[in-house]
């Protein structure tokens, strides 16, 4: 929600995309334990996720900037006076913990300067920057009690229940384990995938809209189709023909019993052609279509499951002569989405 989803997610969207980011970060957790088998180290440190992140220097960029703040904040906790972090940011000898750890290894292997001109950039993140003008455009239409929900909702992260997350990651049960900086940093990868998945399948969204007049609206791709008509028809199917949105069938008497009760009973509530019945049908059907038009849409503003697998789908598409022989389609795990 508090990155662009609709006020009520939906569950099975929740389920898929936290399916995701722990088969990610359970990848990555081992690909970083090569590393730090590879260097002899005994633990997974921030090196090894570095060495893993530097070849996507705008991702790298912004998880620089990230330890910069916890750095940041660690010191205000610390109760040090804000002028002298600012002359820290600035100054050479930089005492920084976590932005030294980075420098210093980034320095290690950096054969152009690229890795380290990072530091010294203060390029806009445009991903960034989207994400605040979305969250301001979320919140013109909503009141003060929404308001603080939402900033509530903004507030939440990976690292603020560290001993959970650990446990998720079922870190106990690895031979090389990650340290406390190599956490912090799996719990920013974390929510920066939850992140970008809610980038992509907006766009996906907005790009599956129908629009009058667009030439291209056949172009949908079959994989969204697929799941799209497949979530439509069940949750059509669930609307309908539930218990709770069936009304009972209209009672009709045996034949015979049925010219004794025509004096009791108005004429036009048990035959087939009676003017009664044909308005309790119609009132039925209305009901029927109102109560799955209020189900559909309350659903449509939320970000489907089919949007996050066509989103996924695309992030790891390769576009060129000879895209069918490379290894995006093979089946040898998911392109990474943070790092």
């Amino acid at each position: 929600f508090s990155l662009g989803d609709a006020r009520r997610p939906l569950h099975e969207t929740a389920i898929l995309v936290e399916d995701i980011v722990h088969t990610q970060l359970i990848n990555l957790l081992q690909q970083a334990a090569e590393v730090s088998q590879m260097r002899g180290a005994r633990v997974i440190s921030a090196e090894d996720l570095l060495f893993l992140m530097r070849k996507d220097k705008k991702k790298l960029r912004r998880l620089l900037k990230y330890l910069f703040f916890r750095d940041y904040k660690s010191k205000i906790v610390k109760g040090i006076e804000e002028d002298d972090i600012l002359e820290d940011k600035f100054s050479s000898n930089n005492t920084n913990k976590r932005q030294k750890l980075a420098q210093d290894f980034l320095n290690s292997i950096d054969q152009t300067g690229e890795l380290l001109a990072m530091f010294e950039d203060d390029e806009i993140d445009d991903v960034k920057q989207e994400r605040m003008e979305r969250a301001e455009r979320q919140t013109r239409a909503m009141d003060s009690v929404q308001y603080a929900e939402f900033c509530e909702s903004r507030q939440l992260s990976f690292s603020k229940k560290a001993s959970k997350f650990r446990d998720w990651l079922d870190c106990s049960s690895m031979e090389i384990k990650p340290n406390a900086v190599a956490m912090e940093i799996l719990a920013y990868l974390a929510y920066e995938t939850v992140a970008q998945l809610v980038d992509l399948a907006l766009l996906v969204k907005q790009d599956m809209t129908p629009k009058a007049g667009d030439p291209f609206s056949h172009a949908i791709s079959a994989t969204f189709i697929q799941y799209h008509n497949s979530t439509e028809s069940t949750n059509v199917k669930t609307s309908l023909d539930s218990p709770e949105n069936t009304p009972p069938p209209t009672p009709t008497p045996p034949a015979s019993a049925g010219q004794q009760h025509l004096g009791k009973t108005p004429s036009g509530a048990l035959g087939n052609g009676g003017i009664g019945q044909d308005s309790t049908k119609s009132k039925q059907r209305k009901r029927k279509k109102s109560t799955a038009a209020c189900g559909m849409e309350a659903q449509s503003d939320a970000i489907q499951p089919s949007h996050i697998r066509e989103a996924i789908r695309r992030y790891g598409h390769k576009i060129g002569p000879l895209s069918p022989f490379t290894s995006a389609y093979r089946r040898n795990g998911m392109t990474f989405l943070a790092c």
